[in-house]
């Protein structure tokens, strides 16, 4: 099989507000965890150092496996895949809820982030195979990314709600809900999928690329932690990298390679990949500082801290609505440059303005710009991704757009962890201490998102995009619009 052919479906609308709703878990499980580590922390005895693992196990898990899931999504099947990542959503949801040491929570994260290799692309492929290139799919990837905001805001208010109300277990069971219900709905609604003759699985390129992309992000993220220098580390690094050299030898060679190398000569794709990393190591891992920020050096509850993330989260909806009205309008790459330049300009305000006797008023209107900004790149990052890549492919097209952001996710967290401790002298008890560490870190958040600016810059400009000419179908070198034809005077 060598892809699958979704067929248009008659009810449209109501398939994309189901990926949407599926977005939107992914976004409410990401969001909803944050508010709750304080007290995942003391009620399961995680060290200090320790506790990022539960959000890190998750993206190594998701990052190690997106490249899986994408090509799985265009062999096996879009609607398959979809309802294989809801199930494995909701299963280790409701085993993360009765977890009782560190380990079964941490092992529950890592089956979730498998969840998410094979619902995320899933996901991002139907949306981007439905609905045609150009201004259809730029206004469905706006619903798309806005249920992601809408799930943000969810997110952070039921983490604070159900933390408070039921204890820190009741925010994994909530997925089992929401997963389950989708699920169910996806059966029914989504079109069936139409293999097509040919190709196979390329097992090899499976068992190698998962690994080396596993083991790197683990090396990654336990870095800062163990020690660069540390054996764990080293080792983990030499066979991704042993590796990885295997996994390239297996592609060039296969028939119906796992990762077609011919995508990366895509230059949207591979460029789209890259802005993806820098958007969660930069944008995305301010969650974390914040909640540290608000519960820990200000003492606020669960409760008024997700209610903290409501401006911030809604700021981010509001600008996937328009980051794809304005992709359309004024092209993609100039819609990334004025999101780039609200994230830059507010979080250098929000480091500028954070203290420990600050007030949410004063810190409010940063928060307010530099979340719109993150709200319109965060669409057109992947508008940018999709662009020029063929139907059949649209699958490991969203993989690998995907493994650049969960990938992203888990290395900013661990650096910027990294640099705060650093800042702050590791002593995480000490608020005027960790108050020093988060504005290092929202400053190096500040310096990332300015260094996005020149990623940006190698993305192609199709037509529409500053009248640049189209990519073809691979997406590798630009495509001359058609001659006018002119009419025939008649007499």
């Amino acid at each position: 099989m060598s892809g699958i052919n979704s067929t248009r479906p008659r009810h449209l609308g109501a398939v994309l507000a189901l990926l949407a709703f599926a977005q939107m878990i992914i976004a409410i499980d990401y969001n909803i965890v944050f508010v709750s580590l304080p007290e995942i922390g003391e009620d399961l005895g995680f060290g200090a150092q320790d506790l990022q693992w539960v959000v890190s196990a998750y993206a190594v898990a998701f990052g190690g496996f997106l490249l899986l899931g994408g090509r799985a999504t265009d062999l096996f099947g879009r609607k398959r895949m979809f309802v294989l990542g809801l199930f494995l959503y909701a299963a280790s949801s409701l085993a993360g809820g009765f977890a009782d040491a560190p380990w079964l929570l941490i092992a529950a994260r890592a089956v979730q982030g498998l969840g998410g290799a094979f619902l995320a692309p899933a996901t991002l492929s139907l949306v981007t195979s439905l609905f045609a290139e150009g201004a259809e799919r730029n206004r469905a990837l706006s619903v798309w990314g806005g249920a992601g905001g809408s799930g943000m805001v969810l997110g952070s208010i039921l983490g604070g709600l159900l933390t408070d109300a039921f204890g820190w277990p009741s925010v994994f069971y909530v997925n089992v809900l929401l997963a389950g219900a989708a699920m169910v709905v996806a059966v029914w609604l989504l079109p069936d999928d139409t293999p097509q003759a040919g190709g196979g699985f390329d097992l090899p390129g499976a068992v190698t690329g998962t690994a080396a992309s596993t083991l790197f992000v683990f090396a990654l993220v336990q870095g800062p932690d163990a020690g660069w220098g540390s054996g764990q580390v080293l080792t983990s690094l030499a066979v991704a990298v042993v590796t990885f050299a295997v996994f390239l030898v297996i592609e060039r060679r296969s028939a119906a390679p796992m990762v077609p190398l011919r995508l990366f000569g895509n230059r949207n794709l591979s460029t789209g990949a890259g802005i993806t990393f820098l958007f969660m190591a930069t944008f995305g891992a301010l969650a974390y500082f914040l909640t540290q920020y608000w519960q820990i050096v200000q003492g606020h509850s669960a409760w008024t801290t997700g209610f903290a993330f409501v401006l911030p989260s809604g700021s981010v909806l509001v600008g996937t609505v328009a980051g794809g009205k304005w992709a359309t309008r004024f092209g993609v790459r100039n819609t990334l440059f004025i999101g780039l330049t609200m994230g830059v300009v507010g979080t250098v305000v929000l480091a500028l303005t954070l203290g420990q006797d600050v007030s949410y008023g004063a810190i409010a209107p940063s928060l307010f710009l530099l979340s719109l900004g993150q709200g319109i790149v965060f669409t057109t990052m992947f508008a940018a991704a999709t662009t020029g890549v063929l139907p059949a492919d649209q699958g490991i097209g969203s993989g690998i757009a995907t493994t650049g952001q969960q990938i992203g996710g888990a290395v900013g967290l661990a650096v910027l962890i990294a640099i705060a401790d650093s800042a702050g002298g590791g002593d995480t008890k000490d608020t005027g201490q960790l108050m020093d560490g988060v504005t290092t870190a929202t400053w190096a958040i500040a310096v990332g998102i300015a260094l996005t600016f020149l990623v940006v810059l190698n993305l192609r400009k199709p037509a529409g995009d500053d009248g640049a000419a189209p990519a073809d179908r691979d997406g590798t070198e630009p495509v001359a619009p058609p001659k006018p034809v002119r009419a025939t005077p008649t007499a």
